[in-house]
């Protein structure tokens, strides 16, 4: 309470002199008292249904009325309202009469520093109760209006308490087509919903709960259902409050029904191919044409050639007509896997093509290599037969290397050959004689663009923001780059860092980002940037000299910045990452892991190098919300990162199924089109010194 505050006081007395003084003792206080002057009960009746008054005191031998019968008048009002009782004699025995009476307290209006104390202590009490009331009535309406509106609801609502449900309505009663209560209500929310989708519901809870949650955001689920298979539904999550406890309240709108017209829907079908339900071959390659056409605003374009392994074999086991059961259930673990801007059709035969948006080949190879793996898993069943099959993948990058479909499409099919020369069950990268003879052709015009661009300094950085799971009390991004040619328009990475690591650019390139983004973090409020080192670079014994004279040239403080490499990279040149992991920590610079998979034991890495990060691998993310064998995998992943105090970043988070399982799983960041759009240009702000061709190097 302070001085601004006044305070409203009813004097019951005959004697308006004590009014007087019990005002100005409460001002020589520094309190603000305002003391109305009640001489008989009629005043006091109209004071009391004013409202306005806060406390009363009472003269005990010179007003008409007694204790009780002011206690009773006033709690016709406002029972809480305190009553003290003043008197020239105060006593043990006089205090517990006046108590039991009704009021509060006895006090004297000579003993002035104890009037003022009490009258305080009482005025505190009393306005700590009415917030309180105010507060539990406010509460007491809300759970009234939560009810209404539950009930009331076309959503579909439910109210759910540590994954148990609390409270449900009649619309998620005739969703789930049941007739009560009790087959929902004290039971776990998670036997509304298909196990695929338990990871992803249990991470939307938890983050809710923790309020990291995204008002509005739409969770994609599949419901239980004893009528053959369920429509998908799209879920909200919302903290709100049930029995005076926290509780996640989830929404569920009506399912969406598509009213395509007959037509269209016979057109559509009209283009796909009725085994595998992909495109047959020539709206698969229309469809290859225009895709190429645009380049992904990151990564690059890869092409698959998915083939079945001794499929004449298979056809022997199962017969020629069920032989079209097993392509068709191939198909369908490879629509599983497949992203929104991927495109796949049935080329020939027992031919399935896929092209993917992806980061680089690698990433390609992986996704194909994930696919082999899972297939030779599998058991399919065909009719009363079970069957085991594998299938071989040929992956093939996009490039300008290329100059027709015709040779991009043979490039994958030669692939698909390696592997089956390798004795099938695998995916093959194309890296044959006659690709590396057009790559060198294809790279001579990308090395004098590149060396150009160098010394006229027409690199620019761009960012790509890292969200916190658990917090976000540290700002990140990472760091990526941009070419500008020569009619000013940005050039992705994915057309000319291919060449520039094959032909010994790379080193000046990371320098060069490595200055640029010493130089953004003068300008901007990130906390740390992650820059990528190449292959060159990692073996490049003199960088942390050179990166300790930049820094201090430039005032830099290296704990804003962490280099990270590649697993692969790491792996295969592990001498010499650790001796550049060691002289990074030395200086004062994280180290990071990127692309780290998580399909067999690679926890040794983590203990020879010793990485402040790991970067989840990207890949993972599309099938991690469904495929709980890779949710162990991760969760065990991120268990031993958290016990080697080494912080985890998922790659590639796009929706927010992959936020809600990794947020369940223990991860602590994430980076992708759920956070934002993956890089964004930045103007010309930074200005790095051009580099001269000496310090590149001439070919």
């Amino acid at each position: 309470m302070t001085e601004h505050q006044g305070i409203s006081i009813a004097v019951l007395t005959r004697n308006q002199d004590d009014v007087e003084v019990i005002n100005g003792t409460l001002r020589d206080a520094g309190q603000a008292a305002h003391c109305q002057w009640i001489a008989n009960p009629q005043q006091f009746a109209d004071a009391l249904h004013s409202g306005s008054i806060e406390l009363i005191l009472l003269n005990g031998g010179g007003y008409c009325d007694s204790v009780r019968q002011i206690v009773k008048q006033k709690d016709a009002f406002l029972p809480e309202l305190p009553i003290i009782v003043y008197s020239s004699k105060v006593s043990e025995a006089a205090i517990q009469s006046v108590m039991r009476d009704g009021a509060v307290d006895l006090v004297s209006l000579q003993n002035r520093s104890r009037l003022r104390a009490v009258v305080l202590r009482e005025l505190r009490a009393f306005r700590v109760e009415k917030a309180l009331n105010s507060t539990l009535n406010s509460a007491t309406v809300y759970r009234r209006q939560l009810q209404d509106f539950m009930q009331g609801s076309t959503f579909a609502i439910a109210l759910v308490q540590e994954g148990i449900v609390a409270e449900i309505n009649e619309s998620w009663l005739k969703l789930f087509e049941a007739r009560k209560r009790s087959d929902f209500v004290g039971l776990p929310i998670m036997d509304n919903f298909e196990a695929e989708s338990h990871a992803a519901i249990k991470g939307a809870i938890v983050a809710t709960s923790k309020g990291k949650w995204r008002r509005g955001e739409k969770l994609a689920v599949k419901p239980r259902s004893t009528h053959g298979q369920a429509q998908s539904l799209e879920l909200e999550f919302q903290l709100t409050e049930h029995d005076g406890s926290d509780c996640v309240q989830i929404k569920i709108g009506k399912p969406k029904r598509k009213t395509e017209e007959p037509t269209k829907l016979v057109h559509d079908a009209l283009k796909r191919d009725p085994t595998t339900l992909l495109f047959h071959r020539t709206q698969f390659l229309e469809r290859m044409v225009k895709r190429l056409k645009r380049k992904p605003k990151s990564g690059t374009h890869v092409l698959t050639f998915i083939k079945i392994d001794d499929f004449s074999e298979v056809k022997n086991k199962v017969g020629v007509v069920a032989s079209e059961d097993v392509i068709a259930l191939l198909a369908e673990e490879i629509r599983k896997r497949l992203h929104p801007r991927d495109v796949a059709g049935r080329f020939e035969g027992t031919v399935i093509m896929a092209l993917l948006e992806r980061g680089s080949d690698r990433d390609g190879k992986v996704w194909a290599q994930q696919l082999v793996d899972y297939v030779n898993g599998l058991t399919f069943r065909i009719g009363q037969q079970e069957l085991a099959v594998t299938c071989t993948v040929g992956v093939c990058g996009v490039s300008g290397a290329y100059s027709s479909l015709d040779e991009l499409v043979t490039a994958a099919a030669n692939a698909h050959q390696q592997g089956k020369k390798k004795g099938g069950n695998t995916a093959v990268l194309e890296e044959s004689t006659d690709v590396d003879t057009r790559m060198r052709r294809y790279d001579k015009i990308w090395v004098k663009r590149i060396k150009a661009a160098l010394m006229e300094n027409r690199f620019r950085l761009a960012q790509l923001p890292i969200a916190g799971l658990r917090n976000d009390s540290i700002e990140m991004c990472d760091m990526l780059v941009r070419m500008i040619d020569e009619q000013n328009n940005a050039v992705l990475p994915s057309e000319f860092l291919p060449a520039a690591e094959r032909n010994n650019l790379m080193k000046t390139l990371d320098r060069w980002i490595i200055t640029a983004s010493a130089r953004f973090c003068d300008n901007n409020s990130a906390d740390r940037v992650f820059v990528r080192l190449s292959r060159q670079s990692i073996q490049d014994p003199s960088l942390t000299d050179w990166m300790k004279q930049e820094f201090a040239r430039q005032t830099f403080e290296p704990t804003r910045m962490c280099l990270q490499i590649p697993e692969q990279d790491a792996a295969k040149f592990i001498k010499q990452t650790k001796f550049t992991a060691d002289r990074l920590r030395d200086i004062g610079v994280a180290f990071a892991i990127e692309h780290y998979g998580v399909d067999q034991n690679r926890l040794q890495i983590l203990d020879i190098l010793k990485p402040d990060y790991i970067k989840i691998n990207g890949e993972l993310m599309h099938s991690l919300t469904t495929d709980t064998n890779m949710q162990d995998s991760v969760r065990t992943v991120c268990q031993a990162a958290e016990q080697r105090r080494i912080e985890t970043i998922a790659e590639r988070v796009e929706n927010a199924n992959a936020m809600a399982v990794l947020f369940q799983l223990g991860v602590h960041y994430m980076q992708g089109h759920y956070v934002h759009e993956p890089e964004v240009v930045l103007q010309e702000t930074i200005d790095v010194a051009p580099t001269t061709l000496e310090a590149i190097g001439t070919r």
